[in-house]
């Protein structure tokens, strides 16, 4: 498969061709930057580790160049750190045992702008070729601004592709905006308990972030676990581990509905809750 971007790097774990690696998908994720995937996607990665049966892909759409830094990385160049940035993808593409790991190297500036057509063109491919039965975005109410563009351009890449290719289900994830805001009965809860010691490692082996300064590896792991003790108020926990997820699969199914309108829902669903349950109580 070829992409727009000559930096793109396509790298597949057990050695197998790229084009046969995504063939084999059943889960795929795309994301902004390197280690969002392992944040925001482990149910996916859980769900395939191990199977042979189910595969799990990573697509990483920008290339890191803009990312914090320091101790060692302090002074790296923009183009240091996206190398050192692209090894450390293929490291948790090779631990979490991915079928295939894409990083397309755009700019955030290429991803954020809504007339760029070839983000969107290589998405087309990605799903095309692989015809996942679960995808990971971000979530529409992320607060990072790339992040809503790759998931913006992936649900346009999908809605283009509606007639030939339809996903069981597309979940908006987790990463620079929690998703225990949202009313429970539209919580897409999702177990991440199983294999701890890989979901600990992969985050943890993104030591430009970790070290760097950033505590990523402790920062999710405690989400997860304050997930699913906080989950629900009224029954002891099922899952040790959970992340929340929107569903965003009516975006995909539908194309005429309006993006805006749709997450917009669910944060007036969160009024409409809190509104009910002042008047019952006041």
């Amino acid at each position: 498969m070829k992409f727009h971007n000559p930096q793109a790097d396509a790298f597949v774990p057990d050695g197998l061709d790229p084009d046969a690696a995504l063939k084999r998908t059943t889960h795929l994720c795309v994301s902004a930057h390197q280690d969002d995937i392992e944040i925001m996607a482990y149910h996916g990665i859980a769900e395939c580790f191990g199977r042979p049966d189910k595969w799990f892909t990573g697509v990483v759409v920008t290339n890191g160049a803009g990312s914090p830094r320091s101790g060692i990385y302090g002074q790296y160049t923009d183009e240091e750190m996206q190398k050192v940035r692209l090894k450390e993808q293929r490291k948790a593409a090779y631990v979490g045992e991915y079928a295939c790991q894409i990083q397309l190297g755009y700019s955030s500036a290429a991803v954020k702008d809504p007339q760029n057509a070839t983000v969107c063109a290589d998405m087309t491919a990605i799903f095309r070729a692989a015809k996942p039965r679960v995808i990971y975005l971000h979530n529409l109410a992320d607060k990072h601004d790339t992040h809503v563009g790759v998931a913006l351009r992936a649900i346009r890449a999908l809605r283009g592709l509606r007639g030939e290719y339809h996903p069981e289900k597309v979940y908006g994830c987790e990463v620079w905006r929690d998703l225990d805001w949202l009313a429970d009965e539209s919580k897409q809860a999702l177990p991440v308990s199983a294999h701890n010691n890989i979901a600990n490692s992969l985050v943890g082996l993104f030591d430009s972030q970790v070290t760097g300064g950033k505590r990523y590896d402790l920062a999710t792991q405690g989400r997860r676990l304050a997930h699913a003790t906080y989950y629900a108020s009224h029954a002891t926990d099922v899952e040790t581990a959970l992340s929340f997820a929107m569903d965003l699969t009516p975006l995909v199914e539908d194309p005429a509905r309006p993006v805006a309108g749709y997450v917009l829902g669910f944060i007036d669903q969160l009024r409409t809750d809190v509104e009910q349950r002042l008047a019952k109580l006041g």
